[in-house]
Formats: structure tokens, sequence, C-alpha cells
């Protein structure tokens, strides 16, 4: 199965979801190949594209009628529904972890716990992860969709904690 295959899968054609979901993830993938280029990263183009495409595929699950999401589960699922959903089609674990990571400016497995998420660590490792994590807190899926200046984005993870805003800022630091 292709990324476009799963994302028609459960995105179909002519639905608000799909519409939000595709321009959010481009929009993503865009920027992340942007930084890519710019500070040549040693990460397969094709790969940073599947994988920013393919980050948020767990969000039909989730109760976000916003979004036209009518799934049973919390939002803050999204992620980890993304990643049991892509190993369960057999796409590669990089993508299932890139999932799993990138809420917020990730997450340590103190705070998934105390968010009822399991206590494991959800933080970006990999460069991929990182990458992707990094580029997608610059988009919302709702709004205007627009890209967000970066004090938007200072405020939103400071909104987490204290300790989001300084892991999103050392992903600043790697990407800017």
């Amino acid at each position: 199965m292709t990324p476009n295959q799963l994302i028609d899968q459960y995105y179909p054609a002519g639905t608000k979801r799909r519409d939000i979901y595709l321009k959010h993830c481009r929009q993503v993938a865009g920027k992340a190949l942007a930084i890519m280029r710019q500070k040549s990263l040693d990460l397969d183009p094709r790969e940073v594209e599947e994988a920013a495409m393919l980050h948020d595929i767990g969000i039909f699950l989730t109760d976000a009628p916003g979004i036209d999401c009518h799934g049973q589960e919390h939002y803050l699922r999204h992620g980890l529904l993304g990643a049991k959903l892509l190993r369960d089609n057999h796409f590669p674990e990089i993508y299932a972890s890139v999932a799993e990571r990138h809420t917020g400016a990730g997450l340590t497995a103190d705070e998934a716990a105390a968010l009822g998420l399991p206590q494991v660590d959800l933080c970006p490792h990999s460069l991929l992860e990182r990458l992707i994590c990094y580029a997608d807190k610059f988009y919302s899926k709702s709004g205007t969709m627009e890209e967000k200046p970066l004090e938007r984005v200072r405020a939103s993870m400071a909104r987490f904690s204290p300790s989001t805003l300084d892991r999103f800022e050392s992903l600043h630091r790697e990407f800017s």
C-alpha cells in the first residue's frame, strides 16, 4: 500500500476532512523539504515527504468535529493511533515513529501519563522525527491554515509547559 492509498482509504475525496488533511500535510511537507535543502540535511526527500504526508493519519479516529473528524478517541491520541495504523498496514517504522512523536514538541513519559496517554517517551529522537515535529508546529488544521509566525508558535508551546517550549527552542536552533 502506498501513502496515497492509505490517505484515500481514510480521507475520502469530496470531504472537508480530506481537504484539511491534505492541505495541512502538504504545508508541513513543503516546510520540511525546504529546511532539509537549506540545511543540507542527510535525509531522503521521498521519506521526508511521505513522513509529512502521514504524520497526522490518525486524526480521523478522534473526536474533532471542527476538522470533520468524528471518531471516539481524544485528539491527543492521534499520534499513537496513527502510528498503530501505519504499523498495522506495514509502513516503515520511521513513519510510525514520526506519527507517534510529533505531538507538541514531543512528550516525556511523565507528561504523556499526566495527559492520560501511555507512560512512554514520545519525544522526537531521529533527525526525521525532529524535522517533521518542528515543521508541523507552524501549521494548524483550523482557522486560516496560513503559516504561523514564530512568536505565535512559541506562545502555543509555552501554553503547554516550560519544558515543551524548551524542546521547541531546541528544535528551532537545530532547524532555523
